[in-house]
């Protein structure tokens, strides 16, 4: 199977800053494949070498089997691009946005007017399609940016950090747009800093850091690293804790921790849920009381604290500050 990007052993360098050292990630196509990591950590890097806005200092990139290097043009032509912030027009309306990038893509007037109707309205902007876009929210202009990656119908989709800064509904409405897409076999690169939109939408998640690749799996995987699943009660008096330890003896996959001061029990097992049902049937038989009885299963947010530490920004940016904006 074709995968929808490979990268092999790509830097990049700005200088003295080393925003990329040795980065090997491949994705299949048809699938979601999340970059994780704090500011400056390299994710943009990525998106920009894979979409031919900067070319690497070694490796190789390649996206549908096309060399970002050597046939710029022709993965131009594949891939659609949504960034942090909104590249759109604000003195003109939602449709002449759509409309003008459907008519450097090439299109007719005829069918540059009918796609940028049709995302218009999947995009849930039909009306405020006629409205200039600086009357626009924050979540409707990202909306509309990331309609206007679309009109290609590109095969691959970057969304390089799409729902930053947006509030909670803005966000689900960007989540069900993804969704649909995936549903329509458009593979897809995520860049984000968010743990719960990694665990809603990607397949597959590369922990990026320092320019560096340091871990890589599904959500399952990665939360795996930290030793599984844990359960938590409370005793009703210190007196019971001989008897607990007993009954927890099955289930366990390892000694139990216990607190003194404040009698609660955490116990590590191999099978989350089943091995809660089976611990609360022996805590029944054995007639001991417990308080707060519950399953705890680590998050990304536990995972990505426990490879990248405290830090959530870097002190660098990822490369100079340029203020040119973008052509599409």
């Amino acid at each position: 199977m074709q995968h929808a990007f490979d990268l092999k052993d790509i830097t990049k360098h700005f200088g003295a800053v080393k925003a990329l050292n040795g980065v090997t990630l491949h994705s299949d196509e048809g699938k979601v494949f999340a970059l994780l990591g704090p500011n400056g950590a390299g994710k943009t890097t990525i998106v920009r070498i894979l979409s031919t806005l900067l070319e690497p200092s070694s490796g190789s990139a390649l996206v549908h089997g096309l060399d970002v290097v050597k046939k710029p043009k022709e993965v131009r032509e594949i891939i659609g691009l949504a960034g942090q912030y909104a590249a759109v027009d604000e003195f003109q309306t939602g449709f002449e946005n759509i409309y003008m990038v459907g008519l450097l893509y090439g299109l007719k007037r005829a069918d540059a007017r009918k796609r940028s109707h049709e995302l218009i309205e999947r995009l849930g902007l039909s009306k405020a399609a006629d409205r200039q876009v600086k009357t626009y929210s924050g979540g409707m202009r990202r909306r509309l940016d990331l309609g206007a990656s679309l009109v290609g119908q590109p095969k691959i989709l970057f969304l390089d950090e799409p729902t930053t800064g947006l509030d909670p509904g803005s966000r689900q409405s960007i989540w069900q747009i993804v969704h649909e897409l995936i549903d329509q076999g458009t593979s897809i690169l995520l860049t984000t800093q968010y743990l719960e939109e990694a665990d809603e939408l990607a397949d597959t998640i590369a922990v990026v850091d320092e320019g560096k690749v340091i871990a890589e799996g599904t959500s399952d995987q990665l939360k795996s690293r930290l030793g599984g699943d844990t359960i938590e009660f409370q005793l009703e008096s210190i007196k019971d804790l001989s008897s607990a330890e007993e009954v927890v003896k099955s289930v366990a996959k390892s000694s139990p921790d216990f607190n003194q001061d404040t009698l609660v029990m955490r116990i590590p097992v191999h099978n989350g849920s089943k091995d809660l049902m089976v611990l609360v049937e022996k805590l029944n038989r054995a007639k001991l009381n417990v308080n707060a009885l519950s399953l705890h299963r680590p998050s990304l947010d536990d995972v990505f604290l426990a490879l990248t530490g405290n830090r959530t920004q870097s002190q660098e940016s990822e490369q100079p500050k340029n203020k040119k904006r973008m052509k599409r």
